[in-house]
């Protein structure tokens, strides 16, 4: 309670406390039910403090001057737009009647909003690209803290909460929200968080705490790993054929070298047709030398058969002519066939070696691909 003369001693002291205390503050003496005196702060006033406004039968200030008791109060933002604080102290004249009353006015400030300007500008500096930090009532954003790298001047102190707004549907969902928003909305690509606030007295929700950064590198960077990936499945598939091509020639040499092996085997058959020849041959020469001999002893009646075995042996000799000539062709052929063979077993060998190349070598790409989903998991976490 306050004593009438002690009345001008509060009116002297709230002169020196309106700008003293955190917040602002709002003194308001009333006689009856009317106020003849407001002190306000620079920062903080009511409309319902001026002086010559009557207050109703169910202020607060009313009820004390009728119960005679100070009073505290909370009144919610509905009545004035602002949370507020009011303490109504009775003052009593000498007779102990109740002749009007001290009232304090304070605005009733969350506990983030009240360290807001303390630890904003910390926090905003910590992100590498910068952040932009906020806090909203039930209707417009009240704190707004900017970084040196990065602000939002789309969204300044004073800005209407939209329906589409992330603040506006945190506090119809009263749940925490994060969003990604692309570049079309702010101009370059967001992420953007926010957190309902509550009263701690009844757990209704009065304000919200955003948080925008910037994710222009992330954004890049999960370009690159797209990229990145894209360039490294079509290496891979190129390398999958590049593998079934090695394959296919791998196949083709064993071919090969198949049919030269036959072709060495049929050389070996023709020099023992050549050997079987020269022997005929040799064998036929004799025979011929035997006939000649046989004519002679006969005469005259053997000229002509002697003839004819004359010419046996010059067919002998030509056939046994041959004979040398056809073994060294064959040799030839031989020796082409076995460099051929060489060549084609360090072929076989080379696709061998091809084909286990592209097989490591798909594998590597394999788990470069793998990284690189998992960078680009990585980069839509940043």
């Amino acid at each position: 309670m306050i004593a009438l003369n002690g009345v001008e001693s509060c009116k002297s002291l709230a002169e020196l406390l309106a700008n003293l205390i955190p917040g602002g503050v709002v003194f308001g003496l009333v006689e009856k039910d009317t106020f003849v005196w407001v002190k306000s702060s620079e920062s903080f006033t009511l409309d319902i403090f001026k002086v010559g406004n009557k207050l109703n039968d169910d202020t607060t200030t009313i009820q004390a001057i009728r119960e005679k008791k100070v009073l505290v109060k909370n009144i919610p933002r509905t009545v004035y737009g602002i949370r507020v604080s009011i303490v109504s102290i009775p003052v009593l004249d000498d007779n102990g009647n109740s002749v009007g009353a001290f009232s304090i006015a304070m605005p009733k400030l969350h506990p983030v909003a009240a360290a807001f300007g303390d630890f904003a500008p910390i926090i905003a500096e910590m992100f590498p690209e910068g952040s932009y930090i906020y806090m909203s009532d039930l209707t417009k954003i009240a704190y707004a803290q900017p970084s040196k790298k990065f602000d939002m001047p789309t969204l300044p102190v004073g800005y209407e909460l939209q329906e589409t707004d992330i603040s506006h549907r945190v506090i119809q969902s009263k749940k925490p929200i994060i969003e990604e928003v692309d570049a079309l909305k702010y101009g370059e690509p967001l992420t953007i968080a926010n957190y309902p606030l509550y009263d701690d007295a009844n757990q209704n929700i009065v304000a919200t705490l955003g948080i925008i950064t910037p994710k222009n590198a992330a954004v890049a960077l999960r370009g690159m790993a797209g990229n990145l990936e894209n360039s490294l499945e079509g290496i891979a598939a190129a390398i999958e054929e590049l593998a079934a091509s090695a394959s296919e020639i791998h196949s083709n040499e064993g071919s090969l070298n198949s049919t030269i092996n036959d072709i060495i085997k049929i050389t070996d058959e023709i020099n023992d047709v050549s050997a079987f020849i020269k022997l005929i041959a040799e064998e036929t020469k004799m025979l011929g030398i035997n006939a000649a001999i046989e004519a002679a002893r006969a005469g005259d009646a053997g000229r002509g058969f002697g003839v004819v075995a004359g010419e046996i042996r010059k067919l002998s000799d030509q056939s046994k002519s041959t004979v040398p000539k056809i073994k060294q062709l064959t040799e030839t052929i031989k020796q082409k066939v076995d460099e051929a063979s060489r060549k084609s077993d360090l072929s076989l060998d080379a696709s061998q070696g091809q084909a286990a190349a592209a097989e490591e070598i798909s594998a590597s790409i394999e788990e470069i691909t793998s990284m690189s989903e998992e960078l680009n998991r990585l980069a839509r976490t940043l």
